[in-house]
């Protein structure tokens, strides 16, 4: 296993290799070294791949920068979390860029069954400050995950905020685990690796370059259920993640400001071009995610009088023990497929099974 690991960190070092490809030559291959020991034509004849990629990949002879890497990640207690590993976050397995490894420090489950991300402006108002702080506490009682980026403002303080309430709390960085950007939160993430994490996509010697936050941003927006923005302008980091969001089929909560301040402009564009709902209060965001409402049971007559599917059977069943769900929380459950999930909501919304609710989750058609 630990030569395995030794490719699956080369894998990611391999010039002109990026996340898609990756997926694709571990879809065909199984594992990393697989794919190194693997002939260069059959490598070239995968979808994506090519004659160049190929010979990237036969050509690597570079292995002392993984074997440092595997040497720190078992030095400091680095958890590698593979794409095929259970631990790995599962919601980012529907987004076709996810990264292929990602380096893990903490205790927080990164599959919780609610997990949101908080972010927004580095200069925040003090409105700002108290939003995001009673945000957090409405939903204190739902034990969701808090996901941000450690960065001044909008993110520190929901990081801040969690960790008073004792929410688990985790940072995704722009950079290695060597290093802490910025330098001024070090205390803050530390105290996050006691009841939370740091997560990240890049090597131990990686700095926060500038090219970096938009390849963290996909990470924070792809791993939630939600993504909310507090305050941001026009421009940055948080229209960036709110954009992979909305992309990735995420719901995506922006709260209003002064029509007058530039750190309103964001989330004020983001909700009239209907990219984001209008958000007001935790509970409202509670309730559009499903997270406050009761479990009932479905009578039984439904599974009488209704024939299903094996995968039919498996969704329903997810319903029965959670009440309502959403997409990415069906797959995780029922371990089916996205695309397979996606066929057999469509049939049991016909057979008037299952409905939709608001906040893209679904419930019992039958349930009240």
């Amino acid at each position: 296993m630990k030569e395995e690991l030794l490719y699956r960190i080369a894998l990611t070092q391999v010039p002109g290799i990026g996340p898609v490809q990756t997926r694709t030559l571990i879809d065909y291959f199984g594992g990393a070294a697989s794919i190194f020991n693997a002939r260069k034509k059959e490598i070239a004849g995968l979808p994506g791949i090519g004659e160049q990629r190929s010979a990237a990949i036969k050509q690597w002879n570079d292995f002392s920068t993984a074997e440092e890497e595997l040497r720190f990640i078992e030095a400091n207690h680095i958890q590698p979390l593979f794409i095929t590993d259970k631990c790995y976050p599962q919601r980012l397995l529907n987004c076709y860029d996810a990264p292929i490894l990602l380096y893990y420090r903490g205790n927080a489950n990164l599959n919780a069954a609610r997990v949101i991300n908080i972010i927004g402006t580095r200069s925040n108002s003090e409105y700002g400050r108290e939003v995001t702080e009673e945000l957090l506490t409405a939903l204190q009682p739902m034990q969701p995950l808090i996901v941000s980026g450690l960065a001044f403002g909008i993110d520190a303080i929901a990081h801040k905020t969690a960790l008073k309430l004792q929410l688990p709390t985790v940072a995704v960085l722009a950079h290695g685990h060597k290093n802490i950007y910025p330098c001024q939160h070090k205390g803050l993430a530390g105290a996050m690796l006691q009841r939370g994490g740091l997560l990240t996509e890049f090597g131990k010697e990686s700095k926060p370059d500038r090219h970096n936050f938009p390849r963290r941003n996909r990470i924070v927006a792809g791993m939630c259920d939600a993504t909310v923005v507090i305050e941001t302008a026009t421009k940055g980091g948080s229209m960036i993640t709110a954009e992979l969001a909305f992309q990735y089929n995420r719901d995506v909560f922006a709260v209003p400001g002064r029509l007058n301040d530039i750190r309103s402009e964001g989330c004020l564009q983001l909700i009239s071009s209907n990219k984001a709902v209008l958000l007001r209060t935790g509970q409202q965001l509670a309730e559009l995610l499903g997270w406050n409402k009761c479990r009932p049971k479905p009578p039984v007559q439904q599974k009488i009088f209704i024939p299903l599917s094996t995968e039919e059977h498996a969704i329903m069943n997810v319903f029965e023990q959670e009440g309502t769900a959403a997409i990415d929380e069906i797959c995780i459950r029922s371990g089916l497929s996205s695309s397979t999930v996606a066929a057999a909501m469509l049939n049991l919304e016909l057979q008037h099974q299952v409905c939709s609710l608001p906040g893209k989750r679904y419930r019992l058609a039958h349930a009240t």
